[in-house]
């Protein structure tokens, strides 16, 4: 698979992304009993509506010309390897998998990039020692520019190996992530910013850092803003599927407006299984691989 076409943005034409179906990562009953609460979901998933759920987000990943690339199930995943994107790094120099700020999360990456591999992708390394990194921390601006989250989830040892394997071609900048509330949760960097096109990004700004806000301000990247009311709800965790056009999950229906209003096409999703229960939105459950 040649990478150098273009996965290197938030924002471009989705060709290829990889998923984990809930019946490969919620698996059955019994394992979402087991494992619901340690995981820190709000309740426990319902496993048939999930599976429902989710093939409506295929439906969409595909009606936008999207290959759909399912991972397997595997022994030692918990519920939350539906969400895809944390697990691998998409690189001018092939994958890297990642070393999970969530230690029940650690398998994934060793899982999904053995199976891309099978499928002919390249994998560059490996975030290793006390380096911690998620993907969801991490957003590409353009070619040469990746932003990273500094957090919970992911460390300044972690940014070091990743600048590393990306090689000197990549910048890798990086922002302190607030506290918020602390390490149990699921806070990334793009818990605060989901790009809509090169000038236009999904923000929520009293949780961004300043710098970052500055830095995005300079490159002349226009702010969405997501109401207070609609963060909670998931209202920033949007997955451009191609420029100015997006799916998003329901319930915020604010933020939906001020979409629309930019002229960005929406597709709106039912995540009450898949989405609010283990606070992980359409960017969380796909990993991009090819955009053009």
């Amino acid at each position: 698979m040649n990478f150098d076409f273009g996965a290197f943005n938030n924002w471009g034409v989705l060709k290829k992304v990889a998923v984990r179906r809930p019946q490969d990562s919620f698996v059955s009953d019994t394992k979402l009993d087991a494992e619901w609460k340690d995981l820190n979901y709000h309740s426990r998933p319902d496993l048939q509506n999930s599976i429902r759920e989710f093939e409506a987000v295929e439906a969409v990943l595909k009606a936008a010309g999207a290959e759909v690339i399912a991972l397997p199930a595997a022994d030692g995943l918990t519920l939350d390897a539906i969400y895809t994107h944390d697990a691998l790094v998409v690189t001018p120099r092939g994958l890297v998998k990642p070393r999970m700020g969530k230690p029940q999360r650690r398998r994934e990456a060793e899982v999904n990039g053995a199976a891309l591999e099978k499928l002919g992708i390249s994998v560059a390394g490996e975030i290793s020692g006390d380096g911690k990194v998620e993907g969801g921390d991490l957003v590409w601006i353009d070619r040469q520019t990746l932003l990273a989250g500094v957090g919970y989830r992911t460390n300044l040892e972690g940014v070091r190996q990743l600048q590393a394997l990306c090689g000197s071609e990549v910048e890798v900048k990086w922002f302190d992530l607030p506290h918020y509330k602390g390490r149990p949760d699921v806070f990334h960097l793009m818990s605060v910013l989901s790009p809509l096109d090169r000038d236009l990004a999904v923000v929520y700004p009293p949780l961004m850092p300043v710098r970052l806000v500055e830095f995005l301000e300079k490159r002349g990247i226009e702010f969405l803003e997501v109401p207070e009311a609609e963060f909670p709800s998931m209202g920033c965790n949007v997955l451009a599927l191609g420029p100015r056009h997006a799916m998003m999950v329901d319930g915020n229906p604010e933020t939906l407006k001020r979409m629309k209003a930019k002229d960005v096409r929406v597709e709106v999703i039912n995540g009450a299984d898949i989405c609010r229960k283990g606070e992980g939105g359409p960017t969380c459950m796909t990993r991009p691989l090819v955009r053009n």
